[in-house]
């Protein structure tokens, strides 16, 4: 997910660099979404592991 928000920052940059702005403009409104689903995507991941870990350790003592 981490990859098409830059590349959709990527493509919104060299559009504003060509002028069109307000397409521009909405790649990077659109890589700015992908990229926080993606860090609360990993958040919740993380949280869901370190449970899992615990939950492992305490059947095995």
């Amino acid at each position: 997910m981490l990859r098409w928000a830059v590349t959709f920052l990527i493509i919104g940059l060299v559009l504003a660099v060509l002028g069109f702005g307000g397409l521009g403009g909405a790649f990077v409104g659109i890589a700015k979404i992908l990229f926080f689903v993606a860090i609360a995507v990993f958040a919740v991941m993380l949280v869901l592991g370190l449970m899992a870990g615990k939950g492992i350790s305490n059947a095995v003592k």
